[in-house]
Parts: C-alpha cells; structure tokens; sequence
C-alpha cells in the first residue's frame, strides 16, 4: 500500500485516479505529477514500483499544497473575512452561500434542510 502525504491510496485504481483520494489533488494535478514523475497514468497502484512511489511522494510534499496544510490556509482565509466583516465574511457567519447562488430555493444543505411550506388551510378533523 502507497501511502502519500499521509494518506493511504487504494492498490485497485489505477494511479491518476488513485492521487485525487488526496485533499488538494484532482485530475489536472494528478496528470502533471504523474507526467514530471514520467510515470504511466494507466498503471495500477500495487504495480509501482518503490522508486516511482517515493518520486510521487516528493514531488506532492514539495510542489503542493496538501491534505492538513490546505485546510489549514482555507480555515485561515474564511476566518480573515470573518474578522474584517466583509460580505463573504458575513455570509460565512450566517452559513449562508457565499458565492452568489439564490437561497430562496436550493440552499437547503446549508440552511439545514428547512421545509417551510403553506398547507392547503384545512383542519385535521379529530375523532372523538
């Protein structure tokens, strides 16, 4: 099992798509590690050998900005728009979406899943 910037790749994948299980690594960047690396993108994991593997792994810890480190920057950014009270600052603090989209519908997710819809205005009639 390869383990890269911390985290255990699956063996049955084939390793383009094995490197996205990696926070901060989707397909673009997956291609471009693999390409400076000069390692076939069709290979599977447990086919590497150890020295392609450990290329890989520098080439990640080294070029890229990963897994706790990323969350780390992003954390930090939310919180400095937070504490200068911008728009998205604001929005971040209402866990409202931030980037525009409408919230009279399809904000569901961050709002909490709130259903507040108007009945057709007729009584529950209850047996007595």
């Amino acid at each position: 099992m390869a383990r890269i910037a911390g985290i255990t790749i699956p063996n049955e994948k084939r390793i383009v798509i094995a490197l996205t299980y990696i926070y901060g690594i989707g397909d673009t960047y997956s291609k471009k590690i693999l390409a400076e690396a000069k390692v076939d993108e069709s290979i599977r994991t447990k086919d590497l050998t150890e020295d392609q593997v450990n290329t890989v792994r520098e080439i990640v810890e080294k070029k890229y900005h990963v897994e706790g480190e990323l969350r780390r920057d992003i954390m930090g950014n939310i919180k400095r728009l937070k504490e200068t009270g911008s728009y998205r600052g604001l929005r971040h603090i209402k866990r409202l979406p931030a980037r525009g989209q409408r919230t009279k519908t399809n904000s569901r997710t961050l709002r909490g899943n709130v259903r507040s819809t108007a009945g057709s205005g007729r009584r529950v009639l209850t047996k007595t």
